[in-house]
């Protein structure tokens, strides 16, 4: 037993040496850091888009080809008729250029008169019965659109201030200038409102 102890303290003695011997000696090199930069792709690094995309055009078919100029257009009155306190006429529109044009829309109307021409009351509304249409109006080809025109004597008279007038001033859709068509009518001075259109449609409106 007793030779036992010191073989026991000698393989201690070897052990601790060769743990002694795994740690880092005055001659050995120490460990190298490598420091990894890592770029993240353009596709990661980059944040989606909060700009919406922008949707199909929604132009109705046939945009392509240039609106009507009041100056390519002659207005004139088609059809009238009178019913339930109104009047009733057709607006047509007919196509002086040598190219076709669109109509899309509601003209604007007034009644108007004096010299120069001034209108007179308030302007038309767009009639609730009818859609937007695009138009397309070949050369020398027509449009159309009724105006309806309530009797101004259905209104009492201090409130219409009735006046005679001999002009409507036409403006067709999405223009500003007006067309001057002759057509004679009770207008209101006041602010009641006499004018309704409809859309324009294809046709002289017969």
């Amino acid at each position: 037993m007793k030779a036992l102890l010191p073989a026991v303290a000698a393989g201690a003695a070897a052990a601790a040496l060769a743990v002694s011997g795994c740690g880092t000696s005055s001659g050995a090199s120490p460990a190298k850091t490598i420091t990894v930069t890592v770029t993240p792709s353009a596709a990661a690094t980059t944040p989606a888009s909060s700009t919406p995309t922008t949707p199909a055009a929604t132009s109705p078919a046939g945009a392509g080809t240039a609106a009507c100029l009041s100056r390519y257009l002659h207005g004139s009155t088609g059809l009238t008729q009178g019913a339930a306190g109104s009047q009733y006429v057709v607006l047509q529109f007919k196509n002086l250029d040598n190219v076709p044009c669109t109509l899309y829309g509601f003209p604007g109307v007034a009644q108007a008169t004096g010299t120069p021409l001034t209108d007179v009351g308030q302007p038309s509304t767009e009639s609730p019965t009818t859609a937007r249409e695009l138009v397309t109006l070949q050369p020398g080809g027509y449009a159309n659109a009724t105006l309806q025109i309530v009797q101004a004597a259905n209104y009492p008279a201090a409130k219409c201030q009735p006046q005679t007038v001999h002009w409507l001033a036409v403006i067709p859709p999405n223009q500003r200038v007006p067309l001057f068509i002759p057509f004679t009518s009770a207008a209101c001075k006041g602010q009641v409102k006499l004018l309704t259109v409809t859309a324009v449609r294809p046709g002289d409106g017969g």
